[in-house]
């Protein structure tokens, strides 16, 4: 008999909640963002609840498009915590839970990022992920002394070199470098260092790392780019593809995409895990889910909503936000797929900017389900079992009452069915637990013999 397949699931925390006004819910907690004692509770659940790991979707600026701080001001997802610090505070008080971080490729140096996952997966014994972006706000261009923000393309590019080099750096010291012979005095053996020499169009690095080669081989590599070049870079080097998917058609339709896109590049399918996100708004009845998910909504002050439609629409403030939409904008530098699917949600027949401010405010793009657990989990089940995605991101609208709702009602549930693990599996690593192979050490001569060193 084939073995079990099971959902993987994380935990996608969006400062103080996925939906953009759950802070105003009355039995939110405001200040969840900064409350340490809360994610050290958080992380506790999750891991208890058997998820895979928690995960952020980090920036490093303060990304809006308002127009004045007056209009900012309505913005709850500002004061967020930088996730690699955070990290190792979870990793104290769990054992099994993998974290799973955003770091720039634009904005940061390959040797950094190298040296700090490193350094997190022997600090979380082998539980971290690198989650790989090429940041897509002006503000954070800003922030690194550039008047704008590098062209989509351009970005790309220097993300497949700066993966490269980072794998490169990963690969300094074979696994059983350091012999550390207290008889002979030798510390590592020399002939298992291998310094990397990289001279590229955007890096010159020459190495090795001093770091040794992280536990899990790399760390896990996460990467989210739906869009043309996004998808040739996460077929190359991602485990875990994360996207916002709203129906089953268009889940199925990047699925297949993704697939293919790895089976292209030689590698296993199956070893390339699509989690799309989803907000479960939870109730004991139908009933109750569809009056808290209409509470939510309510609390979308247009201040907080039109800045969401600005990349795509421009400045709709003029407009009855009860009228239709206008024509969209000619094109983004920002986040490309989320551009496009804002454009295809507009044009769904009685669409009105007010809608479609809440439906951005709701979950960013992502797909919202209301209802009681048993439905949730239907719809979950349903995706899982027909080819749209390997597990799921869990978005909880606001903190702390819905993530636990989604760790004591829905993952029992699917546990029941036999789709959630009861027990984590594998060595006790994020590969482990997930499924995934450790990469073996390679040389720089087979990364070099190797398009783009894959």
């Amino acid at each position: 008999m084939a073995a079990p397949r099971f959902m993987r699931l994380g935990l996608n925390i969006v400062a103080n909640g996925a939906h953009a006004a759950g802070w105003r819910m009355p039995q939110a907690l405001t200040d969840a963002c900064t409350d340490i004692r809360l994610w050290m509770r958080m992380a506790q659940a999750a891991e208890r609840a058997r998820f895979n790991f928690m995960f952020w979707a980090d920036g490093i600026a303060v990304r809006h498009s308002a127009r004045s701080d007056e209009e900012l001001s309505y913005n709850a997802r500002i004061d967020v915590f930088e996730p690699l610090t955070l990290i190792g505070a979870l990793a104290a008080v769990t054992e099994r839970l993998g974290f799973v971080a955003s770091a720039s490729t634009t904005f940061n140096e390959p040797y950094h990022i190298a040296r700090k996952f490193a350094s997190l997966d022997y600090v979380t014994r082998g539980r971290v992920a690198w989650n790989v972006v090429t940041s897509w706000s002006e503000q954070e261009a800003h922030n690194f002394g550039a008047d704008r923000l590098l062209e989509h393309d351009s970005r790309y590019e220097r993300a497949e070199e700066f993966v490269d080099v980072v794998f490169g750096l990963w690969d300094s010291w074979e696994d059983d470098a350091f012999i550390r012979d207290k008889a002979s005095g030798h510390y590592f053996d020399p002939a298992k260092l291998h310094t990397l020499n990289h001279r590229g169009r955007h890096f010159t690095v020459k190495g090795p790392l001093n770091v040794a080669r992280p536990i899990q081989g790399y760390p896990v590599i996460a990467q989210a780019g739906s869009s043309g070049p996004g998808q040739n870079l996460g077929s190359r080097i991602a485990d875990l593809i994360y996207t916002a998917q709203k129906t089953r058609e268009s889940a199925s339709a990047f699925y297949a995409s993704v697939k293919a896109h790895a089976a292209a590049a030689g590698r296993d399918a199956e070893q390339m895990l699509v989690m799309p996100g989803i907000l479960p708004i939870l109730g004991r009845t139908r009933q109750e889910a569809q009056d808290r998910f209409d509470q939510l909504q309510e609390r979308v002050h247009p201040c907080l909503g039109l800045p969401m439609l600005a990349e795509t629409y421009g400045d709709l403030s003029g407009l009855d936000p009860d009228g239709p939409l206008p024509a969209p904008l000619a094109g983004s530098n920002a986040l490309k797929s989320a551009h496009e699917a804002l454009i295809r949600l507009g044009r769904q027949p009685g669409m009105t900017i007010r809608r479609l401010y809440q439906i951005q405010a709701g979950a960013s793009g992502h797909n919202i389900a209301v209802g009681t657990p048993s439905d949730v989990a239907d719809l979950m089940q349903e995706w899982f079992e027909n080819g749209c995605c390997d597990g799921w991101n869990i978005m909880p609208a606001f903190l702390p009452e819905p993530a636990l709702e989604a760790f004591e009602w829905l993952v029992p549930e699917l546990q029941r069915r036999g789709l959630a693990r009861t027990e984590y599996g594998g060595d006790g690593t994020l590969r482990g637990s997930l499924g995934l192979p450790r990469p073996p050490f390679r040389s720089r001569g087979a990364l070099a013999a190797q398009p783009h060193g894959t």
